[in-house]
């Protein structure tokens, strides 16, 4: 391709990116722009895009609807981390002719955070953590895992790394999801149940599915209304599986144990948001894939994707 190619990197929260690729390993004609914040105001989001023949997507932070792209007169080339995002308009793109590419994402990292929730709900650590800071010593009790229950919504491959965890501490582990079968639960060593009773037997409820029609809203208020008061919900997937009003609800009414998030369905969650007031709960800022391999796969596999489109022969081509 000839003359200059503007790239501009989205959503940079950590001021990381240009750490984790050889952006300079691009040709000369490339100028590469970094933007920190993220912002929703669709008009000024276009204005700041429209230079752009080439922009690279982290996650799902920026949507890119049909009435963003079609203000988007150079955009040639949409390069996101990971091969999906639900948050792109895939007909939008194909009808403007936009490439899209993505990266390989590793899924253990999600799992390993899903962990983290639990354990830091039950054992109250961030609770005792910030007594301990403030000169007060052993101020809750916490609870185990041994022998309880944890039911697990979605067995596939972040579903099964953490049903396998809760295996080795000696819970009690039950799945269910649309089209989970008794061979799959039997390949992780799991109890295929029905989804009511996973929501009224299990201690702990953790979310491992994809966001579709299908999944969007699952968790409402009639099942929150079948969980255990003591139980806690863990949703490191996507926000909108869960009716957030409900939840809000449910928690603030104490009708469930409390609840274990890494997702929203506003990111970054704004201040005042009514989850942050909630009783019983843990909240991270969707950590679930932000680990220094992910984004060095990410923001690598980024750079090499448009090496692959400046070439004519783009790579790991999405839809």
């Amino acid at each position: 391709m000839s003359g200059t190619t503007k790239v501009a990197i989205l959503d940079d929260y950590q001021g990381v990116a240009l750490q984790f690729a050889d952006w300079k390993s691009l040709p000369p004609s490339v100028e590469v722009a970094v933007f920190r914040d993220t912002i929703t105001d669709q008009a000024a989001l276009a204005a700041r895009l429209a230079p752009f023949q080439v922009i690279c997507a982290m996650r799902e932070r920026t949507p890119f609807r049909r009435a963003l792209i079609e203000k988007l007169p150079n955009l040639k080339l949409l390069v996101t981390s990971g091969m999906r995002n639900a948050s792109l308009d895939m007909a939008a793109l194909k009808e403007r002719c936009i490439a899209v590419c993505g990266t390989e994402s590793l899924h253990h990292p999600t799992a390993e955070l899903t962990w983290g929730l639990i354990l830091a709900f039950l054992r109250r650590i961030p609770e005792d953590e910030a007594n301990l800071r403030a000169g007060r010593w052993q101020r809750t009790m916490g609870e185990g895992l041994k022998s309880r229950t944890l039911g697990v919504i979605g067995l596939g491959k972040l579903g099964a790394q953490v049903a396998k965890v809760g295996l080795a501490f000696g819970m009690e582990v039950v799945a269910w999801s649309q089209n989970l079968t008794d061979a799959r639960c039997a390949e992780i060593g799991v109890r295929r149940v029905g989804k009511e009773e996973l929501l009224r037997s299990a201690d702990v409820i953790s979310i491992h599915l994809v966001l579709s029609d299908r999944s969007r809203g699952l968790v409402g208020a009639a099942e929150l209304a079948q969980m255990k008061p003591t139980a806690l919900l863990v949703n490191t997937s996507r926000a909108p599986i869960v009716d957030q009003a409900a939840l809000v609800a449910a928690l603030t009414e104490r009708r469930i144990g409390g609840a274990a998030l890494d997702v929203f369905e506003e990111e970054p969650l704004p201040a005042g948001h009514p989850i942050l007031s909630c009783p019983n709960t843990v909240l991270t800022p969707h950590l679930g894939y932000v680990i220094a391999e992910n984004y060095a796969r990410f923001y690598g596999e980024m750079v090499d994707n448009i090496k692959g489109w400046l070439a004519g022969a783009p790579k790991r081509v999405i839809g």
